[in-house]
């Protein structure tokens, strides 16, 4: 069983979990195909209805759903990213570098088939001073947030 991402995602270089302060992983199993819960992955302008950490997220060129060299926006942790799908390997995984002003961030998602479903896996690397500030100050918010964000995309599968 795969128990992190980095054995598989294909990190840019300087945003491996060895080359970043800010490190975080979650990971859930869910009773539904890895297609099911791809489908709801990248459905991205979907994420505020299941996600409350998420706001606004536009699909440049309209799409409702990520796809491969995709290029969004959106609002999380009340920071305004441009963000752009750097990795893509349908039902698999999806990786994406957020940049704002005062962060960067590499965010990877695997989907796991097991026997029940599958488990999903998310890690999140980050640079920057507004990324080191807030995990200065609110240590464990980011992998909390993940972990609703993991719930709700359970919820939403298992449906």
């Amino acid at each position: 069983m795969v128990n992190r991402c980095d054995d598989v995602i294909q990190w840019p270089a300087g945003y491996a979990p060895a080359d970043c302060k800010i490190h975080v992983i979650n990971r859930i199993a869910i009773a539904a195909p890895p297609s099911v819960v791809w489908a709801h992955l990248v459905r991205a302008t979907q994420w505020p209805v299941w996600y409350a950490n998420a706001s606004n997220v536009a699909i440049v060129g309209g799409s409702g759903d990520l796809a491969e060299g995709a290029q969004f926006r959106w609002r999380t942790f009340g920071v305004g990213l441009d963000t752009r799908v750097l990795e893509w390997v349908p039902d698999t995984r999806i990786g994406w570098l957020a940049t704002s002003l005062g962060i960067r961030a590499y965010h990877a998602w695997l989907v796991v088939p097991t026997v029940t479903g599958c488990t999903v896996i998310t890690e999140e690397t980050q640079h920057g001073f507004v990324a080191q500030v807030g995990k200065l100050l609110f240590p464990n918010r980011m992998h909390d947030w993940h972990q609703k964000w993991l719930e709700g995309l359970k919820v939403l599968s298992e449906r």
